[in-house]
């Protein structure tokens, strides 16, 4: 129906910029869109992946479940072992805390499971951290947190039952 239209490479640091500022607005969706038109025109700019990436977990709990799948296709493209690492745990982080804030009953283990994949990548981040950069220790230390605050989120537990034939 319509073409999109390509930026000028020269007003890709400022279209970075507005997509940070609809970030801080609480505007995802607006930044997501920004991205993939930067992405479009220099498709390898690490800025504006982990922009994309960070703008579609902004939406997980309001937007399509399909979002948890794209951000995770998004992940792959950050080239640095630490930030992707570092990127995942933020994923996982705020899908299990999108989970806990709509408040199913029964959800409790699968938002424990979230939480822990997402330490386990800090965990990992961190082991390869930059030196000076602790933003993966106050992550893992925010999901520490999250379980002490509810206690309602901790593992699942299976009652296997054999099967016995009589």
């Amino acid at each position: 129906m319509f073409e999109l239209k390509p930026l000028s490479p020269g007003g890709i640091d400022a279209a970075l910029e507005k997509a940070e500022r609809y970030r801080l607005l609480n505007e995802p969706w607006e930044a997501e869109s920004i991205c993939l038109d930067v992405l479009n025109v220099d498709p390898g700019r690490q800025e504006a992946v982990i922009m994309l990436l960070l703008a579609l977990t902004d939406q997980f709990g309001h937007g399509p479940a399909s979002l948890v799948r794209h951000a995770r296709e998004v992940l792959y493209q950050i080239s640095d072992d630490y930030q992707r690492a570092y990127y995942e745990g933020i994923l996982c982080e705020r899908q299990g805390k999108a989970l806990l804030d709509r408040q199913s009953p029964g959800a409790g283990p699968n938002v424990y499971e979230w939480i822990r994949d997402a330490m386990d990548c800090y965990e990992k981040a961190a082991a390869i951290r930059p030196p000076g950069n602790d933003d993966a220790l106050l992550r893992w230390n925010t999901c520490v947190r999250v379980l002490d605050r509810h206690p309602d989120v901790r593992p699942g537990t299976v009652d296997y039952q054999p099967l016995t034939l009589e």
